[in-house]
């Protein structure tokens, strides 16, 4: 490979610092040892590395140019002086970060927006059906008065870190066989922050937030389930340096009622009638879960037991159960029936049952097995077995 730089980097000789460093670029991220495992790339990769080196410092071009040693010694010195930025910058087309350059990451910002909060909140099942608004306690990081969020104590402000000068980053030089790697890492100083608080607010001790409790307004919308989450914008932790509040969650715990259970938007329970109001029927007025609340409305529905009415049997009622939480479209209340066979008999009644026995003709009842019930489940797995 020729040894004459510009010939190497294929770039004329009057090329500018823009058009040198492009080929560079170009270059590197061919023979580069980490993308290119070819021994002899590994050694382009240092002549050209060499190369750009010496024509992109203007003085050692210069000595060049003139046919002088551009590092004034011998050409053993390859690669001395060589930054590690200038890797990156083949690499990511950007200074790997040096104090005052557009590439470094900078001071780390004092500011910063707070985390979210979780809180959870029981509710009965007709407040996640219906809606209701509840006062809440929470204890999160709020802006500290004292200091106003800046964390300094009154009269007294942040000042310029002397190890970084506000760069937030200090340079660390190593050598390898490419030379000098020079690389950031945060200053240990002012970690970071380009800035120290020489005299940190007592009441926050510098953070610009202190906790607190403090009570807030939350509605829960209608049709909340387990799990259901509501948002409060901006009503989380107060972020460092009295920076902008994350946001709080209200996750919904709903707790078991004692009548209803609750299937999606569906509601379930059972009532229990004795025999003879199965055999002969009836009318029953039971509560809805509107009268939990006590509200004006409907509070009662009539329920009809037809004559006959056999143990297990449902009724399914439109319109009587919960709210969609999206569609506010109701569900059903599906009511199962139980029927309460008698227990303890005195000697009146169980001579009418007997006579009652005798008159149907059932005085001698002979058994006779029937294939069991199957469950949907059952159901589903003979019907997926046939195929």
């Amino acid at each position: 490979m020729s040894q004459d730089f510009y010939e190497l980097l294929g770039v004329s000789r009057d090329a500018d610092a823009d058009a040198i460093k492009k080929a560079y670029r170009r270059l590197a991220r061919q023979y580069h040892p980490d993308v290119n495992p070819d021994p002899d790339a590994q050694e382009t990769f240092k002549t050209v590395s060499h190369a750009y080196e010496v024509l992109s410092d203007p003085q050692k071009r210069a000595a060049y140019d003139r046919g002088g040693d551009p590092f004034g010694g011998g050409f053993g010195g390859a690669g001395q002086g060589f930054s590690f930025t200038d890797i990156m910058d083949a690499f990511f087309g950007g200074g790997a970060g040096q104090q005052g350059s557009t590439g470094g990451r900078g001071p780390r910002p004092r500011v910063r927006r707070g985390q979210d909060a979780l809180i959870r909140l029981e509710v009965q099942l007709a407040e996640a059906a219906f809606g209701v608004t509840r006062e809440l306690k929470v204890d999160t990081a709020v802006r500290c008065t004292a200091c106003n969020g800046d964390g300094a104590a009154p009269g007294s402000k942040p000042v310029t870190c002397e190890t970084c000068h506000g760069g937030g980053e200090v340079a660390h030089v190593q050598r390898s066989f490419l030379g000098e790697i020079r690389t950031l890492r945060p200053c240990a100083a002012c970690k970071g922050f380009g800035t120290i608080i020489p005299d940190p607010c007592r009441e926050c001790a510098g953070d610009g937030r202190v906790r607190a409790r403090r009570s807030l307004t939350v509605k829960i919308p209608a049709g909340v389930d387990n799990g259901t989450r509501v948002q409060l914008s901006e009503q989380g932790e107060v972020g460092p340096g009295g920076g902008p509040a994350g946001d709080l969650y209200v996750e919904i715990h709903v707790a078991p009622h004692a009548v209803f259970r609750r299937n999606g938007t569906d509601l379930h329970a059972t009532v229990s009638v004795p025999m003879t109001a199965a055999a002969l029927g009836t009318v029953l007025t039971l509560p809805t879960l509107e009268s939990d609340l006590g509200t004006e409305g409907d509070q009662s529905f009539d329920l009809d037991i037809a004559a006959g009415t056999q143990s297990g049997s449902t009724t399914t009622l439109r319109g009587l159960g919960v709210p969609g939480l999206r569609t506010q479209t109701r569900g059903d209340l599906v009511v199962t029936v139980v029927v309460e066979t008698p227990t303890k008999l005195d000697a009146r009644q169980e001579e009418l049952l007997k006579e009652l026995a005798k008159l149907r003709g059932e005085e001698a009842v002979e058994g006779s097995l029937r294939p069991a019930h199957k469950s949907v489940f059952n159901r589903l797995r003979d019907a997926f077995s046939q195929h």
